[in-house]
């Protein structure tokens, strides 16, 4: 742990109040990054950082599985302003050095207060105020109450609930006599060596998990419902090797790898809406140049949707097809039936044995942290709100939610709300103004009211289980949370402010 970013406890009085100009919650990769934004663009702001767990990272100081790593490139999973000089695919340790190399280069620790768990957020139009009450976590585990002002709240949390993943229903689990495990809260003595295991799910975790203990494991089994789209390529960019080669500077080795991945990004993005069928076949190909033309990838890796409707898992120099190549792992495509005593019957017939079974199944989607929210005393149905750019919510106040990207690393975005946060604290500023609030136009009175994201353009399960918790979004470009981010980087810094969309009082 860095240092300068040990959690604060000395004691506080159970009256203390404390106001500042922002308040951040969350100390994760948007977090993180909302600080130092507002460390360097808006010198001077009053600004804290509250955080739950007791240390910063967000999903990589929670996710302790084996093997666990980023499934996007750190070249824009990283930020814009700090150059990865690591593998393009980290592990959650080396993500985990490098945001704490950012809160030490920038002195961001003084303003992170750990084990701050916000219970309630309350705006007041009379004070222009966001309360919020806060439940404290002490060494010896004992509690107290704190509270909170601020003039604008920034929600960096996230979108899942880091305390406990998905898991379907299942009948039978009650019979399997071996141990039952979700990867979000992977136990320290789980002992898998020589065992049999079974994970079920075939997403990025799965993806990630069995490469990691196969070769300790008698053998592995990944049972999936429907296939997923897997890309592979060796964990190294030629390009920033190449660079270093000729000693150029990390700073602009970042800035130009960053961009060649971003470009590479957007022709395989495009491509998946323009040429579909191509794009499966170059996916399909990486596969078979791994398995070999008689493994059955059409059972086994070949999905019923596009390229990209779903996230695309990427395997690092093929890690996971060498498991299964090996005869370490292998792969089952089925719906289960039960669980049984010693594992798993399918609904074709199949029993899988097994000592252990992983339910890589997703997570639950969280909707601004699970916090009560108030807007003058009136609970917030969130769900009855219309997102502004997916980032703002109709009538509720001097708020901003970090949702990143799908398609491209998540990070991207936080950067560019960052960016407009910034931007729109200096206009409410130069405006006089206290309160900014968005709000439909005249024009946007009859517009259609469509889900948060398209189900056509991305369709995951964990947002189809969850969207019905999340803001309505219109068929105009304002009110549309358009995850595309090769868009976004030109639209959202030239949005124009006073266009009507927001209310300034």
């Amino acid at each position: 742990m860095s240092q300068s970013t040990a959690p604060h406890d000395a004691p506080l009085t159970d009256t203390a109040v404390e106001h500042v100009d922002v308040l951040i919650v969350g100390a994760g990769i948007s977090g993180v990054g909302a600080a130092y934004h507002l460390t360097t663009q808006r010198p001077g702001t009053s600004f804290v950082v509250l955080e739950a767990l007791d240390d910063f990272g967000g999903t990589w100081h929670t996710h302790k599985y084996p093997g666990i790593r980023s499934d996007s490139d750190l070249y824009t999973f990283g930020y814009r302003f700090k150059p990865w000089t690591g593998p393009p695919i980290a592990t959650a340790e080396q993500i985990l050095t490098y945001m704490g190399e950012v809160i030490d280069e920038n002195d961001l620790g003084q303003h992170i207060r750990y084990r701050h768990k916000i219970t309630k957020a309350s705006w007041s139009s009379a004070e222009n105020l966001w309360t919020l009450d806060v439940t404290r976590t002490l060494d010896d585990g004992s509690t107290e109450q704190l509270r909170f002002t601020t003039n604008f709240l920034w929600m960096c949390q996230g979108y899942y609930r880091h305390a406990q993943g998905y898991t379907p229903e299942w009948p039978g689990t009650e019979n399997f006599t071996g141990r039952i495990v979700h990867p979000q809260q992977w136990p320290d003595d789980l002992d898998y060596a020589g065992k049999r295991v079974i994970v079920i799910g075939s997403g990025a975790t799965a993806a990630t998990l069995i490469p990691a203990i196969a070769d300790a494991c008698e053998h592995v089994t990944m049972l999936q419902r429907s296939p997923t789209y897997f890309w592979t390529a060796r964990n190294a960019n030629e390009l920033a090797d190449t660079l270093r080669e000729l000693e150029v500077d990390e700073t602009w080795i970042h800035e130009i790898v960053r961009r060649k991945v971003l470009h590479d990004q957007k022709a395989i993005t495009e491509l998946s809406f323009t040429q579909p069928e191509f794009l499966r076949e170059e996916l399909l190909k990486g596969v078979r140049e791994h398995l070999g033309d008689d493994f059955d990838i059409d059972t086994h890796f070949s999905p019923s949707y596009r390229p990209w409707q779903q996230r695309i898992a990427f395997i690092p120099d093929g890690d996971l097809f060498a498991g299964i190549k090996s005869g370490k792992a292998s792969v089952v495509t089925d719906e289960i039936d039960t669980f049984t005593e010693k594992g798993i019957r399918t609904k074709s017939g199949q029993e899988l044995t097994a000592d252990i079974i992983i339910t890589a199944t997703g997570f639950d989607l969280s909707v601004l942290g699970d916090i009560a929210f108030c807007v003058d005393d009136e609970p917030l149905q969130f769900h009855d709100t219309v997102t502004y750019r997916g980032m703002m919510f109709t009538g509720v106040p001097n708020l901003v939610w970090v949702f990143g990207y799908f398609r491209a690393s998540w990070t991207l975005r936080a950067d560019l709300v960052s960016d407009f946060v910034c931007r729109l604290l200096g206009h409410m500023e130069d405006k006089g103004a206290a309160r900014v609030t968005p709000q439909l136009r005249p024009e946007d009175a009859d517009m259609p009211l469509l889900p948060w994201v398209d189900p056509e353009n991305f369709n995951p399960n964990y947002m189809m289980r969850s969207m019905h918790l999340l803001p309505k979004r219109g068929d105009k470009p304002e009110w549309q949370h358009s995850q595309d981010y090769w868009a976004e980087k030109d639209i959202i810094p030239a949005a124009d402010l006073d266009d009507g969309c927001l209310r300034y009082d």
